[in-house]
């Protein structure tokens, strides 16, 4: 599929909530805002990591948390803006190839925290073809909720990092809002995995 081309989209809730149920013990790092809310409305649960305000910095703390617990699948979920802003954290990834880390980047093709602009996704850059570029072998585009599947196939076989452009529509559903506390998530993800809180 040309990832720029794709005019299906999924359901973004739908799509995140199939996804959580399928691997159920993956360690989950969100990007900021939409991907927060989605993987909230989905079940919060101890095992969720929810950036607020850290915009480009999901990729690389999931690379970090994969490289710590390197027994434990690790699902980054985060939308096309903020990933477009840590893009870099990509070359790290790839060079890295941490086994248990998959990025999953909710494409609206839009920065829907900001006003929904139109995101570099919309305008021509082609997410799959940027992670290809940085070395990362297995990165494809899903357009539907049947695609789902693929993604969690791959999370649950620890098999070489992953990297899925889904593609979603350009909507916002009501926001749930996970807790904001970073002490709060920090040391109750840290509880979950058996380390001490500090």
């Amino acid at each position: 599929m040309n990832p720029i081309a794709s005019k299906s989209r999924a359901d973004r809730r739908a799509f995140v909530a199939k996804l959580l149920s399928t691997v159920p013990d993956a360690l989950v790092v969100t990007g900021l805002g939409s991907a927060a809310y989605d993987v909230f409305a989905a079940g919060d649960r101890d095992l969720n990591y929810y950036l607020w305000g850290a915009m480009g910095g999901a990729a690389a703390l999931g690379l970090g948390l994969a490289l710590a617990q390197p027994t434990r699948s690790v699902v980054v979920i985060t939308g096309d803006g903020e990933q477009l802003m840590g893009i870099g954290s990509l070359a790290t990834i790839a060079a890295k190839q941490p086994r248990n880390l998959s990025i999953v980047v909710l494409d609206n093709g839009h920065f829907g925290e900001t006003g929904m602009q139109r995101s570099h996704s919309s305008l021509g850059t082609n997410l799959v073809a940027v992670a290809k570029g940085f070395g990362i072998a297995d990165a494809f585009a899903v357009d539907s909720l049947e695609g789902c599947d693929e993604v969690s196939r791959r999370v649950l076989s620890r098999d070489g990092v992953s990297f899925a452009q889904v593609f979603i529509e350009a909507n916002e559903p009501p926001r749930a809002l996970p807790p904001r506390d970073g002490p709060f998530i920090k040391n109750r993800f840290r509880s979950a995995l058996g380390l001490k809180p500090f």
